[in-house]
């Protein structure tokens, strides 16, 4: 069986052919930078992160774009409210966010084009679709789509438009031909700063949300490609939006759809507005980062995943099994090559799960059968077979972003990073001494690390450092 995903605009389940074969595009609609991520921000990369994975272990190359929203309503909102430049705002929340993705081993996008970057792309749509007829412009920088114009509008999320809510109405009360509208260029308001607007064919302004997406889609993967992957709440009116008037300047856009599911607690949707938003910073206080990945992806992508204080616990009793495995079959046999796990065959019902539309709950369920038959063969001393059913355990938890090697070695470069931080603090403050010729204080530092097992070495250039 070949892949096969939900596409939401058919609302069927497809056997997944790339436009062009061994080679697949996607567009992932990232972050709004206006605030921290918390998991429900975070899921989305993750579950999109899996899918990458599976369609490179199966030879595909794949162009991963996912965009930075670095400038919208809230982001102007809330940096007045702080006091501090809206691109500075962004700035700070886009590191937050490329933090939280690095610590979830979210592998980085081929590129990640922010907003503000694309202003002529932006410009350049807008301009194809005022000429054809389907915008126009309402005021000097007020540019809207007219969704009467393209009699396909709806035809994402299966809505006729009499049907819809209506568009959001601009503040200042200018008027739109239909309700339905939607922003392609917003003119600038009295308050906001100068910086904040750009100067077109058509007035000063910044640019719509839905226009920015589009552009940045079609100026790395073209007028047509494979996927184009976000949450659920996208799906209207942004993702509507943005097929309309891609398509509407001509331009074929996304040929499938994958939404995924919220992160819900008591069925409600992961929310800041609603209080009940768990920063991943503070997770990843209670938990390794890995548990976390493992907590997060353990549904289907497209099912809601309702989070309680028993998901964390289960996912890190999961873990501690799987990597345990790892690390005992790895202790009993010394002699096993080393192997590229990409090279590593799966069982066939791992791959018969990823290729039904990404089904890791039964992806997992052949990890925990291979587990099992691992600490079998431990237990009954076959370490060999221990040894071999740990690579292919691996090879599998590698599709999943989760294999227990790779994490250790990322977290023995992170000790490394703060060893030597901290023995490179304590040298300082001993050269410090020295030349104050304190040297009861200086001794006493170099005693501390030699107790903590840190050989130091005095040259005539400086003090040099190893692990005795």
């Amino acid at each position: 069986m070949s892949l096969r995903l939900f596409d939401s605009a058919t609302r069927t389940v497809r056997p997944f052919e790339p436009l062009v074969p061994g080679q697949v595009g996607i567009y992932l609609c990232g972050a709004t930078v206006q605030a921290p991520p918390h998991i429900g921000h975070v899921r989305s990369a993750l579950a999109f992160d899996v899918l990458v994975r599976w369609l490179r272990r199966s030879g595909n190359q794949v162009t991963m774009i996912r965009n930075v929203t670095d400038i919208d309503d809230k982001i102007l909102a809330q940096s007045a409210a702080a006091g501090q430049e809206w691109w500075a705002w962004a700035s700070t929340h886009e590191r937050a966010f490329t933090a939280a993705y690095d610590a979830l081993g979210v592998l980085p996008p081929t590129y990640e084009p922010r907003a503000t970057g694309h202003v002529p792309e932006m410009v350049g749509l807008m301009t194809s679709l005022v000429e054809r007829g389907h915008a126009y412009v309402a005021a000097p920088g007020e540019v809207w789509f007219d969704v009467r114009s393209w009699p396909a509008y709806g035809e994402l999320t299966n809505q006729s438009v009499d049907g819809m809510e209506p568009a959001p109405e601009p503040a200042d009360g200018l008027a739109k031909r239909d309700p339905h509208d939607f922003a392609l260029w917003k003119a600038p308001k009295a308050d906001e700063p100068g910086t904040a607007s750009w100067d077109t064919p058509y007035g000063r302004g910044r640019p719509g949300w839905h226009l920015e997406c589009s552009a940045m889609a079609h100026r790395y993967l073209g007028d047509t490609f494979d996927i184009h992957a976000g949450g659920l709440d996208l799906r209207f009116p942004h993702h509507e939006n943005e097929q309309a008037q891609s398509r509407a300047a001509g331009r074929g856009f996304a040929r499938y759809w994958l939404h995924n599911g919220w992160v819900t607690q008591s069925g409600t949707k992961m929310s800041k507005s609603l209080g009940n938003g768990l920063m991943v910073s503070e997770l990843l206080e209670q938990a390794p980062a890995v548990v976390l990945r493992y907590a997060l992806i353990g549904v289907r992508y497209r099912s809601m995943l309702e989070w309680t204080p028993q998901t964390l616990i289960d996912a890190a009793a999961a873990w501690e099994r799987l990597s345990s495995f790892v690390a005992r079959a790895g202790e009993q046999t010394t002699d096993l090559p080393e192997v590229e796990l990409p090279a590593v065959e799966t069982p066939s019902a791992f791959t018969q799960a990823l290729d039904d539309d990404l089904d890791i709950p039964a992806a997992l369920a052949v990890v925990h059968e291979t587990l099992r038959a691992g600490n079998a063969a431990l237990a009954d001393g076959r370490h060999d077979e221990a040894a071999q059913t740990a690579v292919v355990l691996r090879a599998m938890l590698d599709v999943l972003g989760l294999d227990p090697v790779a994490w250790q070695t990322a977290s023995d470069d992170r000790v490394a990073r703060a060893l030597d931080a901290l023995v490179a603090a304590e040298l300082e403050a001993r050269a410090e001494a020295r030349a104050a010729r304190d040297f009861a204080t200086a001794d006493a530092i170099r005693d501390r690390l030699v107790t903590a097992g840190v050989a130091v070495e005095d040259s005539p250039t400086g003090s040099r450092w190893t692990l005795s």
